[in-house]
């Protein structure tokens, strides 16, 4: 048994509803990344119900819906930090797996109850279902905080390349942001899917070569796969001044042409998740325009199943933990 940290004075103590299942979560539990510590309770996409308050909450009261993602500590002094960027603190304080300020291991939320400090704690609008918000504090955000950085939004060109966890969160944001949006896929399995959630183009890029058609046609392209891509043949469909985000981590560095960069003053870019202000902002801006995840829930019976398929592709579009479960597999 994880002891369960107390709540202090600035906590929120939460009922967790639905924990939902992210790509990296396999790679902690399964110690692919060689940074897994042990005994781990993984669960970064978190939404639940205020259960306690500490003394000195302010933002919350017991009752409210809320929901937490990959950061629940920082330094708070740092300039991320006091910008509202505190995904770039360099003391960050992962959700699960890492060490805290208090010399405790932190763990997530594949459990029943998690404690948190108020200001890592979103508040999440009645008009989301906790079950679709969950997976919106880590796919949600880490697409939301691109679009918006590199300004999707009327006459911009977006192509997402990837209609997974991440990338069918994005293509309804940025479709609702404005912007001409176009998927990028192996197969013409997700076209419906895609068109359905808000894509005005879906294109399949398996042949590499077909691409050619498409250069100079985008002005911002966002990466979700973690796969090693021929980055030159996408780099090349972007318009002067256009910009590829890349937001998995490959088996392998990435690899270009410095040639392909130069045409089109083109930028290869990175990009963390989110801060707790624009965290804020993105499941707003959500609730305002109908937007969730699509997920598929399942008991904690289910997980290493739900690891298999996740890893083999076989989702549409997230797994989501009912964590009434936990506690019947407990029993």
């Amino acid at each position: 048994m994880i002891e369960r940290r107390d709540v202090g004075a600035t906590d929120v103590l939460i009922d967790i509803a639905y924990a939902g299942i992210c790509h990296s979560d396999i790679d902690h539990v399964r110690a692919t990344r060689g940074k897994s510590i042990y005994p781990m309770v993984p669960g970064h996409e978190i939404a639940g119900v205020v259960a306690a308050v500490g003394s000195k909450v302010e933002r919350f009261s017991v009752g409210d819906r809320v929901g937490v993602g990959n950061l629940v500590d920082s330094c708070r002094e740092c300039k991320p930090c006091v910008s509202g960027q505190e995904q770039y603190c360099a003391s960050r304080v992962l959700t699960y797996n890492q060490l805290g300020r208090d010399g405790r291991i932190t763990q997530g939320g594949y459990s029943e109850k998690i404690v948190v400090d108020e200001r890592f704690v979103i508040r999440i609008p009645d008009a989301i279902p906790l079950a679709n918000a969950a997976p919106l504090f880590c796919a949600g955000i880490t697409l939301y905080s691109p679009l918006r950085h590199w300004g999707a939004a009327p006459g911009k060109r977006v192509a997402i390349i990837g209609l997974g966890g991440l990338g069918h969160l994005g293509v309804q944001i940025s479709k609702a942001m404005g912007a001409h949006t176009t998927v990028l896929e192996l197969d013409e399995t997700k076209r419906a899917d895609a068109v359905r959630l808000g894509a005005e183009n879906f294109l399949v890029t398996r042949d590499v070569a077909a691409l050619a058609d498409l250069a100079s046609s985008f002005d911002l392209i966002i990466s979700t796969v973690p796969a090693n891509i021929d980055l030159d043949a996408y780099l090349s469909l972007l318009d002067i001044g256009g910009t590829f985000v890349n937001l998995s981590i490959p088996q392998k560095p990435l690899s270009m042409s410095a040639a392909v960069l130069l045409a089109n003053r083109r930028s290869l870019s990175g990009t963390l998740s989110g801060g707790l202000p624009e965290t804020q902002e993105m499941i707003d801006f959500c609730a305002e325009n109908g937007i969730g995840a699509e997920v598929e829930i399942i008991t904690a019976e289910q997980i290493d199943d739900a690891f298999d398929r996740l890893t083999a592709g076989d989702v549409r579009y997230r797994f989501v933990i009912d964590a009434k479960s936990i506690a019947q597999d407990r029993r």
